[in-house]
Protein backbone atom coordinates (compact mmCIF):
# COMPACT_ATOMS: atom_id res chain seq x y z
CA UNK A 1 0.00 0.00 0.00
CA UNK A 2 2.75 2.43 0.92
CA UNK A 3 4.95 1.69 -2.08
CA UNK A 4 2.12 1.78 -4.65
CA UNK A 5 -0.06 4.38 -2.87
CA UNK A 6 -3.08 2.16 -3.36
CA UNK A 7 -5.41 0.27 -1.07
CA UNK A 8 -7.15 -1.45 -3.97
CA UNK A 9 -7.75 -5.19 -4.08
CA UNK A 10 -9.52 -6.72 -7.07
CA UNK A 11 -11.70 -9.80 -6.71
CA UNK A 12 -11.00 -12.09 -9.67
CA UNK A 13 -13.99 -14.43 -9.66
CA UNK A 14 -13.25 -16.13 -12.95
CA UNK A 15 -13.18 -19.83 -13.85
CA UNK A 16 -10.42 -19.84 -16.46
CA UNK A 17 -6.76 -19.64 -15.44
CA UNK A 18 -5.65 -17.80 -18.57
CA UNK A 19 -8.28 -15.11 -18.01
CA UNK A 20 -7.11 -14.77 -14.41
CA UNK A 21 -3.50 -14.36 -15.52
CA UNK A 22 -4.56 -11.70 -18.04
CA UNK A 23 -6.34 -9.81 -15.26
CA UNK A 24 -3.28 -10.05 -13.03
CA UNK A 25 -1.06 -8.74 -15.82
CA UNK A 26 -3.28 -5.78 -16.73
CA UNK A 27 -4.47 -4.79 -13.25
CA UNK A 28 -1.30 -5.73 -11.37
CA UNK A 29 0.47 -2.36 -11.67
CA UNK A 30 -2.43 -0.52 -9.99
CA UNK A 31 -3.45 -2.88 -7.21
CA UNK A 32 -1.83 -3.97 -3.98
CA UNK A 33 -3.70 -7.27 -3.73
CA UNK A 34 -5.50 -9.79 -5.97
CA UNK A 35 -8.24 -11.95 -4.44
CA UNK A 36 -8.58 -15.40 -5.99
CA UNK A 37 -10.83 -18.45 -5.79
CA UNK A 38 -8.58 -21.32 -6.87
CA UNK A 39 -11.30 -23.89 -6.28
CA UNK A 40 -13.57 -22.46 -8.99
CA UNK A 41 -10.90 -22.64 -11.69
CA UNK A 42 -11.78 -25.32 -14.20
CA UNK A 43 -8.19 -25.76 -15.40
CA UNK A 44 -6.07 -25.31 -12.26
CA UNK A 45 -2.46 -26.51 -12.62
CA UNK A 46 0.84 -26.00 -10.81
CA UNK A 47 2.09 -24.15 -13.92
CA UNK A 48 -0.70 -21.60 -13.47
CA UNK A 49 0.39 -20.96 -9.89
CA UNK A 50 3.99 -20.48 -10.95
CA UNK A 51 2.86 -17.90 -13.52
CA UNK A 52 0.67 -16.14 -10.94
CA UNK A 53 3.54 -15.95 -8.45
CA UNK A 54 5.76 -14.47 -11.15
CA UNK A 55 3.17 -11.78 -11.91
CA UNK A 56 2.75 -10.98 -8.23
CA UNK A 57 6.48 -10.44 -7.94
CA UNK A 58 6.67 -8.49 -11.20
CA UNK A 59 3.88 -6.06 -10.26
CA UNK A 60 4.42 -6.10 -6.49
CA UNK A 61 1.00 -7.25 -5.31
CA UNK A 62 -0.10 -9.82 -2.75
CA UNK A 63 -2.23 -12.88 -3.50
CA UNK A 64 -5.25 -13.39 -1.26
CA UNK A 65 -6.90 -16.80 -1.64
CA UNK A 66 -10.51 -16.38 -0.51
CA UNK A 67 -10.94 -19.96 0.72
CA UNK A 68 -12.90 -19.17 3.91
CA UNK A 69 -11.53 -21.96 6.07
CA UNK A 70 -14.13 -23.22 8.55
CA UNK A 71 -13.16 -26.51 10.16
CA UNK A 72 -11.28 -27.92 13.13
CA UNK A 73 -7.59 -27.15 13.42
CA UNK A 74 -6.20 -30.44 12.17
CA UNK A 75 -8.41 -30.39 9.08
CA UNK A 76 -7.60 -26.81 8.10
CA UNK A 77 -3.90 -27.56 8.48
CA UNK A 78 -4.27 -30.25 5.82
CA UNK A 79 -6.48 -28.08 3.61
CA UNK A 80 -3.99 -25.21 3.82
CA UNK A 81 -0.77 -27.15 3.38
CA UNK A 82 -1.77 -30.08 1.19
CA UNK A 83 -4.41 -31.36 -1.15
CA UNK A 84 -4.69 -30.29 -4.76
CA UNK A 85 -4.13 -26.56 -4.20
CA UNK A 86 -1.34 -26.44 -1.58
CA UNK A 87 -2.53 -22.92 -0.78
CA UNK A 88 0.15 -22.11 1.78
CA UNK A 89 2.87 -22.44 -0.85
CA UNK A 90 1.63 -19.52 -2.96
CA UNK A 91 -1.06 -17.42 -1.23
CA UNK A 92 0.23 -14.60 0.96
CA UNK A 93 -3.10 -14.18 2.77
CA UNK A 94 -6.08 -16.42 3.55
CA UNK A 95 -9.26 -15.98 5.55
CA UNK A 96 -11.32 -18.03 7.98
CA UNK A 97 -14.72 -18.10 9.62
CA UNK A 98 -14.75 -17.71 13.40
CA UNK A 99 -17.41 -20.43 13.78
CA UNK A 100 -14.99 -23.27 14.71
CA UNK A 101 -13.43 -21.19 17.46
CA UNK A 102 -9.70 -20.62 18.12
CA UNK A 103 -8.77 -24.01 16.67
CA UNK A 104 -9.13 -22.75 13.10
CA UNK A 105 -6.69 -19.91 13.82
CA UNK A 106 -4.22 -22.23 15.51
CA UNK A 107 -4.39 -24.71 12.64
CA UNK A 108 -3.74 -22.07 10.00
CA UNK A 109 -1.04 -20.43 12.09
CA UNK A 110 0.85 -23.71 12.49
CA UNK A 111 1.28 -23.83 8.73
CA UNK A 112 1.29 -20.18 7.72
CA UNK A 113 3.26 -18.44 10.44
CA UNK A 114 6.63 -20.06 9.58
CA UNK A 115 6.03 -19.00 5.96
CA UNK A 116 5.16 -15.40 6.87
CA UNK A 117 1.55 -15.79 5.74
CA UNK A 118 -1.38 -13.72 6.98
CA UNK A 119 -4.87 -14.67 8.16
CA UNK A 120 -8.04 -12.58 8.19
CA UNK A 121 -11.09 -13.45 10.29
CA UNK A 122 -14.49 -13.04 8.64
CA UNK A 123 -16.29 -10.80 11.12
CA UNK A 124 -19.02 -9.38 8.88
CA UNK A 125 -20.61 -10.25 5.54
CA UNK A 126 -22.96 -8.34 3.25
CA UNK A 127 -25.00 -11.36 2.17
CA UNK A 128 -28.72 -11.38 2.81
CA UNK A 129 -29.59 -13.10 6.08
CA UNK A 130 -25.99 -13.39 7.24
CA UNK A 131 -25.34 -14.52 10.81
CA UNK A 132 -21.98 -12.72 10.79
CA UNK A 133 -23.28 -9.70 12.68
CA UNK A 134 -23.94 -8.48 16.20
CA UNK A 135 -22.61 -10.80 18.90
CA UNK A 136 -20.91 -12.99 16.33
CA UNK A 137 -18.89 -10.03 15.10
CA UNK A 138 -17.92 -9.11 18.66
CA UNK A 139 -16.79 -12.70 19.29
CA UNK A 140 -14.69 -12.67 16.11
CA UNK A 141 -12.97 -9.46 17.19
CA UNK A 142 -12.27 -10.92 20.63
CA UNK A 143 -10.82 -14.05 19.04
CA UNK A 144 -8.53 -11.94 16.88
CA UNK A 145 -7.39 -9.84 19.82
CA UNK A 146 -6.57 -12.99 21.80
CA UNK A 147 -4.57 -14.38 18.86
CA UNK A 148 -3.04 -11.22 17.44
CA UNK A 149 0.21 -13.05 16.71
CA UNK A 150 -1.72 -15.11 14.13
CA UNK A 151 -4.57 -12.87 12.93
CA UNK A 152 -3.75 -9.77 10.87
CA UNK A 153 -7.24 -8.33 10.59
CA UNK A 154 -10.84 -8.74 9.46
CA UNK A 155 -13.18 -9.13 6.55
CA UNK A 156 -15.80 -6.56 7.46
CA UNK A 157 -17.94 -3.66 6.33
CA UNK A 158 -16.82 -1.17 8.97
CA UNK A 159 -13.99 -0.50 11.38
CA UNK A 160 -14.23 -2.92 14.30
CA UNK A 161 -11.30 -2.04 16.56
CA UNK A 162 -8.89 0.80 17.18
CA UNK A 163 -5.94 -1.54 17.68
CA UNK A 164 -3.44 -0.53 14.97
CA UNK A 165 -2.09 -4.02 14.30
CA UNK A 166 -5.34 -5.10 12.63
CA UNK A 167 -6.33 -4.26 9.07
CA UNK A 168 -9.95 -4.00 7.92
CA UNK A 169 -10.79 -5.33 4.46
CA UNK A 170 -14.16 -4.46 2.94
CA UNK A 171 -15.32 -6.84 0.17
CA UNK A 172 -17.96 -6.40 -2.49
CA UNK A 173 -17.25 -2.71 -3.17
CA UNK A 174 -18.77 -1.58 -6.45
CA UNK A 175 -18.69 1.63 -8.43
CA UNK A 176 -22.50 1.48 -8.52
CA UNK A 177 -25.17 -0.24 -6.47
CA UNK A 178 -26.28 -3.71 -7.48
CA UNK A 179 -24.17 -6.79 -8.21
CA UNK A 180 -24.31 -10.20 -6.60
CA UNK A 181 -27.89 -11.39 -6.38
CA UNK A 182 -27.40 -13.01 -2.95
CA UNK A 183 -26.27 -9.77 -1.31
CA UNK A 184 -28.51 -7.31 0.43
CA UNK A 185 -26.69 -4.34 -1.03
CA UNK A 186 -22.97 -4.89 -1.26
CA UNK A 187 -20.98 -1.75 -0.56
CA UNK A 188 -20.85 1.20 -2.90
CA UNK A 189 -17.76 3.34 -3.11
CA UNK A 190 -19.01 5.90 -0.59
CA UNK A 191 -20.77 3.47 1.77
CA UNK A 192 -17.86 2.39 3.96
CA UNK A 193 -15.45 4.06 6.36
CA UNK A 194 -12.40 3.20 8.40
CA UNK A 195 -11.31 0.29 6.24
CA UNK A 196 -7.73 -0.45 5.20
CA UNK A 197 -8.42 -2.21 1.89
CA UNK A 198 -11.35 -2.08 -0.49
CA UNK A 199 -12.09 -5.20 -2.52
CA UNK A 200 -13.63 -4.20 -5.83
CA UNK A 201 -15.91 -6.86 -7.24
CA UNK A 202 -17.66 -7.45 -10.57
CA UNK A 203 -18.66 -3.83 -11.15
CA UNK A 204 -15.14 -2.38 -11.59
CA UNK A 205 -13.23 -3.97 -14.47
CA UNK A 206 -15.31 -5.45 -17.27
CA UNK A 207 -14.10 -9.02 -17.27
CA UNK A 208 -16.20 -10.02 -20.25
CA UNK A 209 -14.87 -7.21 -22.42
CA UNK A 210 -11.16 -7.94 -22.06
CA UNK A 211 -9.17 -7.52 -25.23
CA UNK A 212 -6.15 -9.74 -25.96
CA UNK A 213 -3.97 -6.81 -24.95
CA UNK A 214 -5.92 -6.37 -21.72
CA UNK A 215 -6.79 -2.76 -22.52
CA UNK A 216 -10.41 -3.04 -21.41
CA UNK A 217 -9.44 -4.75 -18.17
CA UNK A 218 -7.76 -1.77 -16.56
CA UNK A 219 -9.36 0.31 -13.88
CA UNK A 220 -9.04 3.97 -14.81
CA UNK A 221 -6.90 6.37 -12.78
CA UNK A 222 -10.06 8.32 -11.98
CA UNK A 223 -11.71 5.21 -10.57
CA UNK A 224 -8.65 4.33 -8.49
CA UNK A 225 -8.51 7.83 -7.00
CA UNK A 226 -12.06 7.34 -5.73
CA UNK A 227 -10.83 4.45 -3.60
CA UNK A 228 -7.35 5.58 -2.51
Amino acid sequence: MEEKQSNLCVSADVTNSEELLQLAESLGPKICMLKTHADILEDYTSAFIQNMQALAEKHNFLIFEDHKFADIGNTVKRQYDGGLYQISSWSHIVNAHAVPGPGVVKGLSAVGKPLGRGCLLIAQMSCQGTLAAGEYTKAAVQMAEEHSDSVMGFICGSKLTERPEFIHMTPGVQMQAGGKSDCTHGYTVHAFSGTSFVVVTRGAPSYTDCTPEGEACTVSDQEIQRFV
